[in-house]
């Protein structure tokens, strides 16, 4: 399998790469801090909001703190956890759903490779366009805030919040894997995005019952310590719950694949 596993990894990081969808998502991910330059600007400079119409507006009507670093990166690292969730999830429906909408599946397992390596190297080039979404989203958000010329800057603040940055992109990534087994389980993009926002409600919702240390989409929005109480509300069994759901939605994708007809 591991012999099979390095041209199905690269056959699909081919498709992505003549896919427009990845520049979407590239440009997608460019724009959220562009856009969130633009909204601490406005609270850095309020005397400016008036002339940027609407957005100035809006972010006069929203708290975001105070217009310095460590506002901006508990910003840019809550903003990655919502974000996150949606675009990674957005990213595993598309790999996977795409062989079934435009008729490839019972192609792709009539080939003389494993379903195993063809499920396991589209979880890994899923994993490659997440993270390179994650640092395009980070770096961007830094050259944001450099532009406004935000205060508060030191290399002890800026590697801190790189760090929760990083955890909470990979907490998120981990949660792709319930998305992929409804992409395939569903045989197209609708059922995997309807999950998708599905979770993003139920995370919103579970907060209020005091149940979303345990809920594993409401885990990396928790660890950015966006609550009240923060990252201390998780606990060893919060991450357990999350490892556990991404290695069910692994097995179970990888079992659909292997047992189940793909016509």
């Amino acid at each position: 399998m591991i012999k099979n596993l390095f041209p199905t990894i690269w056959a699909e990081i081919l498709k992505i790469r003549r896919s427009r969808i990845s520049w979407i998502t590239i440009l997608f991910f460019i724009f959220i801090p562009a856009m969130m330059g633009v909204l601490m600007f406005t609270v850095k400079n309020p005397e400016s909001a008036s002339k940027l119409g609407l957005i100035g507006t809006k972010s006069a009507m929203l708290r975001f703190g105070n217009a310095d670093w460590p506002a901006y990166f508990g910003l840019l690292n809550q903003l990655i956890a919502g974000v996150g969730l949606l675009g990674f999830g957005f990213v595993a429906s598309w790999v996977f759903g795409r062989e079934y909408s435009d008729r490839t599946a019972k192609d792709l397992v009539a080939l003389p490779v494993s379903r195993s390596s063809i499920v396991l190297s589209k979880f890994i080039a899923v994993a490659i366009w997440c993270i390179l979404l994650s640092f395009i989203l980070f770096t961007f958000g830094i050259v944001a805030g450099v532009t406004i010329q935000l205060p508060g800057w030191s290399s002890g603040i800026m590697f801190h919040n790189a760090y929760i940055f990083v955890i909470t992109s990979l907490l998120s990534l981990l949660l792709c894997t319930p998305v992929a087994f409804f992409a395939s389980y569903g045989r197209g993009y609708l059922p995997p995005i309807g999950f998708i926002i599905l979770t993003l409600i139920l995370a919103q919702f579970v907060g209020a019952l005091n149940i979303a240390p345990y809920f594993p989409w409401a885990i990396p929005i928790l660890f950015t310590g966006a609550t009240e109480a923060g990252g201390s509300q998780l606990g060893v069994i919060s991450y357990i719950i999350l490892f556990f759901t991404s290695i069910l939605g692994l097995i179970s994708t990888l079992a659909w694949w292997r047992y189940a007809d793909q016509y």
